[in-house]
């Protein structure tokens, strides 16, 4: 059904993900298909990473967790460095997805609150302005 599954990824906040992650991963194991963790981040030092290198670092170990974690046999992770991840987040990762090959992005999002209607999500916005199939995960 599916050749390779995205799950954007906010180190952040990985206790916020635990549903999309397992979402993804329960697809990827029943379609057997590679899954790719992708994250964005800025080059300059934040409460995450020190810099571009660490967060690379950070992303490939998260990548080898969830596959240890759900018994996934085809896994990668790739950062993804902007100037301002949070102007850029969206379409970073609309552009991720072309360059890994995905044909499926299962992305974690939260209950909408007044500024949703202000403003679009990230999930909202990738949803809309994918070529793929997006897969919002509540």
């Amino acid at each position: 059904m599916y050749t390779k599954i995205m799950v954007p990824v906010d180190l952040g906040h990985v206790d916020r993900l635990e549903k999309a992650l397992k979402t993804a991963a329960d697809m990827a194991n029943l379609y057997d298909v590679p899954l790719c963790y992708v994250g964005v981040s800025s080059s300059v030092p934040s409460n995450i990473a020190h810099g571009s290198a660490e967060f690379t670092s950070m992303m490939t170990a998260f990548g080898q967790e969830q596959a240890q974690k759900y018994s996934l046999s085809n896994v990668t992770a790739a950062a993804y460095i902007c100037p301002d991840p949070t102007v850029d987040l969206d379409d970073v990762l609309i552009k991720a997805a072309v360059e890994n090959n995905a044909d499926l992005i299962v992305m974690a999002s939260h209950v909408p609150g007044l500024a949703d209607h202000i403003f679009a999500s990230n999930a909202g916005y990738v949803a809309s302005y994918s070529k793929i199939s997006v897969l919002v995960v509540r």
